[in-house]
C-alpha cells in the first residue's frame, strides 16, 4: 500500500489576519454605518478606574495570569460584561458576539476596555461593531492610531496609573 496518496498537507494559522497581506489597503474594511452621533461622554476620573475594574473581574486571570481581557463599560462605569482568553483578539471577538446576541447591550454607548495593547485589529473590530471608544492598557500600534482618526472611534492608549493617552476622538472624553 502507498501511504503517501493518503498525506494531507494543511495550513493552519491563529493570525489575526494581517498576516500574508500584500497591503493596508487589503487588511481595511470600512463600516456599514458610521458611528452614531452624539455618543455618550466618558469621564476622565471613570476611565482612570476601569483598569481596577477589569483586574477585580478577571476571574480566571486571578487562578492562572496569563489571559487577556475586554470588558465594555457604560459612561456611568457599569460592567457589562468581560470575556478572557489567551488572545487579546479571541477575547474581544467573545465580547462583541456577547454585545451583539444581548437586548439589554448598546454596544454604540459603550467603552471597550484591552487588558493589552491596541493594534489596527482590534481598533477594526470595534469600528466595526460600532463601538466608539476603545482603551487599552498598552500602547496603541501607529496603524490603530491612523485607523481610529480615520473612523473617528476614540482611542486612549496606557490606560494605568491614573492617566491615559488620547489618540483620536477627544470629544468623547470629559476632562
Amino acid at each position: 500500500m502507498d501511504a503517501e496518496r493518503f498525506r494531507r498537507n494543511f495550513y493552519a494559522t491563529s493570525s489575526c489576519g494581517i498576516c500574508g497581506k500584500a497591503s493596508l489597503a487589503a487588511i481595511e474594511i470600512a463600516p456599514r454605518r458610521p458611528l452614531r452621533e452624539p455618543s455618550p461622554v466618558f469621564k476622565a476620573e471613570l476611565i482612570h478606574s476601569l483598569p481596577e475594574l477589569l483586574r477585580q473581574s478577571q476571574a480566571v486571570f486571578e487562578r492562572t495570569g496569563g489571559l487577556h481581557a475586554a470588558a465594555l463599560f457604560t459612561a456611568n462605569g457599569e460592567l457589562l460584561g468581560l470575556r478572557e482568553d489567551v488572545g487579546r483578539h479571541n477575547a474581544l471577538d467573545k465580547l462583541i458576539g456577547f454585545g451583539l446576541r444581548s437586548n439589554s447591550v448598546r454596544l454604540d454607548e459603550s467603552l471597550v476596555l484591552m487588558s493589552s495593547r491596541a493594534g489596527f485589529e482590534i481598533v477594526q473590530k470595534a469600528v466595526m461593531a460600532g463601538i466608539p471608544v476603545l482603551a487599552a492598557v498598552g500602547a496603541p500600534s501607529s496603524l490603530a492610531v491612523e485607523a481610529a482618526r480615520r473612523f473617528g472611534i476614540t482611542l486612549l492608549g496606557f490606560v494605568r496609573d491614573g492617566r491615559f493617552n488620547i489618540y483620536s476622538g477627544q470629544q468623547r472624553i470629559g476632562l
